[in-house]
């Protein structure tokens, strides 16, 4: 059970990793903008730089959302999951709302 939640919690971490690269991105591009702006003179070792920077990070994005996408497959199916639930409650103990929702919604 601990591995599946490691799984749940780990899953969007590294999914969010994505949005920092796309962060890093427009940083990198924003301060190459700046800097030809400032000195129009060195523009094309800049932009070599800013390519090469991006390049860098295009990759850590493309690798984060590839383990994402490997880690996504290994999570287990709803009905693995509900039945976790069923052997651990007693039909006396109350789940969590949203526990309790999908429990609802599977006995249908």
């Amino acid at each position: 059970m601990d591995y599946f939640a490691a799984l749940a919690i780990g899953i969007p971490v590294v999914a969010i990793a994505a949005v920092g690269c796309a962060l890093g991105q427009a940083k990198v591009v924003s301060s190459a903008v700046e800097s030809m702006a400032r000195q129009p003179a060195v523009a094309a070792k800049v932009q070599l730089a800013m390519i090469i920077g991006i390049a860098f990070i295009e990759s850590l994005a493309i690798y984060s959302l590839m383990m994402s996408f490997m880690l996504f497959g290994k999570l287990p199916k709803s009905e693995a999951v509900l039945e976790i639930f069923r052997k651990n409650t007693s039909n006396e103990e109350l789940l969590s709302s949203a526990a309790d929702i999908v429990l609802q919604l599977s006995a249908k």
